[in-house]
């Protein structure tokens, strides 16, 4: 009997610890790989900017280790939480989505920018394209298991406007393929742009979050 791809959307699918602890596994890994992927910027960072600078650097890495932390809440989901934990939970959450949807996005939108521009695309570019999409989708799959709303979804969508500002304000924005080395500027603008638009993508996903725990609680009564 052919598998529906609905099957993958729903809560059974999503929740199944088995499968949690797989995506936990790639999660971790590629948090792993992708500071050992930014070694050379970190390291060029330390040695030409105050310390300080080096948490605005590594931005992939960090959004998926934000992920892969959300996951553990998932797997060992808190019995009676206090109030300070409630709201360190929600922004770890809301941080794991937004930063996941927007790098996920904007590294794809610069190697495929990078080969528009005659940039030759290699293994580890389709290895980076189908990573980075992934933490896109995995993000806005999740957030309806969340507990984040709205008033966190924004704390987090400005840590990624400071982010963005200390990136081109500083010069310590991802290392760019050559090709669009001269169009930093328009980047600069897509890259706000890019911020503000996960913002509204995931405030979309939390409406449909909450007709859907609507739906859930109808069905239940």
């Amino acid at each position: 009997m052919p598998v529906s791809l609905l099957m993958f959307w729903s809560r059974s699918f999503l929740l199944n610890r088995s499968f949690l602890w797989i995506l936990f596994a790639v999660n971790l890994l590629g948090t792993i790989y992708g500071y050992m992927w930014y070694g050379d910027q970190l390291v060029d960072t330390l040695n030409n900017h105050p310390l300080w600078r080096i948490v605005f650097v590594p931005d992939s890495p960090t959004a998926s280790l934000f992920f892969t932390a959300a996951l553990l809440f998932l797997l060992f989901p808190p019995q009676s939480p206090s109030r300070p934990f409630r709201a360190f939970r929600m922004i770890i959450e809301a941080l794991a989505v937004v930063t996941s949807v927007k790098y996920g996005i904007w590294a794809v939108a610069m190697i495929f920018g990078g080969a528009a521009q005659g940039d030759s695309l290699v293994l580890q570019d389709w290895m980076l394209v189908a990573s980075h999409l992934g933490m896109a989708i995995e993000g806005l799959l999740y957030v309806r298991f969340m507990t984040f709303g709205r008033l966190t979804a924004v704390i987090a969508t400005l840590w990624l406007l400071m982010n963005n500002t200390m990136d081109y304000r500083y010069e310590i924005y991802p290392w760019l393929p050559s090709v669009l080395r001269d169009d930093i500027a328009a980047i600069e603008r897509f890259t706000y742009g890019l911020s503000l638009f996960s913002c509204l993508i995931v405030f979309l996903s939390l409406q449909h979050k909450k007709i859907y725990w609507l739906k859930r609680t109808k069905r239940q009564s």
